[in-house]
């Protein structure tokens, strides 16, 4: 790994690292804040935040004023890219499929299997690199906004034990059912409903999957994507028929889709990922 970024923040450092990446075949950049307790030598929990649609790992680092709450509660929080970038990756024209727009899946289909493999990056690379060249004590919570709600919610859901709890800011609940999920799922993953429903949330509550993973979603109600692209009473349904203990979902009045909304409830979600640690353990 290459630090190419640090800053002084909040008694700690934020930093950006390039580093190649064997999951995708290309050079990859992730942002990484080490609280002071890190920077002190003391192993902390870490946050694995995934960016939405046309974001690389700058949005939230600049964006969120996530720092300040990170430092406080001695959080590591770990930011990657939203796709694989580089000339020799596939892409498309439009900001909702190709680089900027991985979906958090892998890739089953040409010309997006070579390098389109975010799920195996995310979930076992950059855990694994985080590991191993940082302070981390094995508490790992996730955390996304929209197209990374989509994959924090279905990262969580799908791999348990993996993570303590998962969060979202507006996520994409069922993108089996709407206009962006529809579009990138049939280009990374073909045509068949079942494959699908791997990397959809309200597909995997209504299957059991991890039932026991706190979950907590915030959406605006003033989002312009809400009705059509995330569609939150799916997924509200989703919990009520499984019956889920230690779910939540809150629409926040006049909030909207942009890092003015996530800023304003970063705090509020990573204290709420503190304290599962302790309700957990």
């Amino acid at each position: 790994m290459e630090r190419v970024e640090v800053h002084a923040s909040f008694g700690g450092r934020q930093e950006v690292w390039r580093h190649e990446s064997a999951s995708l075949g290309t050079i990859q950049q992730v942002g990484v804040y080490l609280p002071p307790q890190a920077v002190q030598g003391e192993k902390c929990p870490a946050l694995l935040w995934l960016s939405g649609l046309t974001c690389n790992e700058q949005n939230f680092i600049t964006k969120a004023g996530a720092q300040a709450i990170a430092a406080e509660l001695g959080w590591i929080l770990i930011v990657p890219d939203t796709s694989p970038r580089g000339e020799q990756v596939a892409d498309a024209e439009g900001y909702d499929l190709g680089q900027g727009a991985g979906f958090y899946v892998n890739a089953t289909q040409e010309p997006w299997a070579a390098h389109y493999r975010m799920d195996d990056y995310v979930n076992i690379e950059l855990r694994e690199l985080a590991a191993a060249n940082f302070p981390v004590n094995g508490h790992w919570a996730i955390s996304g906004h929209s197209m990374g709600g989509h994959g924090a919610l279905t990262s969580a859901l799908r791999n348990p034990g993996l993570y303590t709890s998962a969060s979202a800011f507006s996520p994409i609940v069922a993108p089996s059912q709407v206009p962006w999920g529809q579009k990138a799922f049939t280009a990374y993953l073909g045509d068949e409903p079942a494959v699908w429903a791997e990397y959809d949330s309200v597909e995997l509550i209504t299957s059991g999957s991890n039932p026991e993973l706190p979950l907590l979603c915030d959406f605006g109600d003033a989002d312009d994507f809400l009705e059509v692209q995330l569609q939150p009473q799916r997924l509200q349904e989703a919990l009520d028929r499984s019956g889920r203990r230690n779910a939540r979902i809150r629409l926040q009045p006049g909030y909207d889709h942009s890092y003015y909304f996530v800023s304003t409830f970063f705090a509020d979600h990573l204290k709420w990922h503190h304290a599962q640690i302790g309700a957990g353990s």
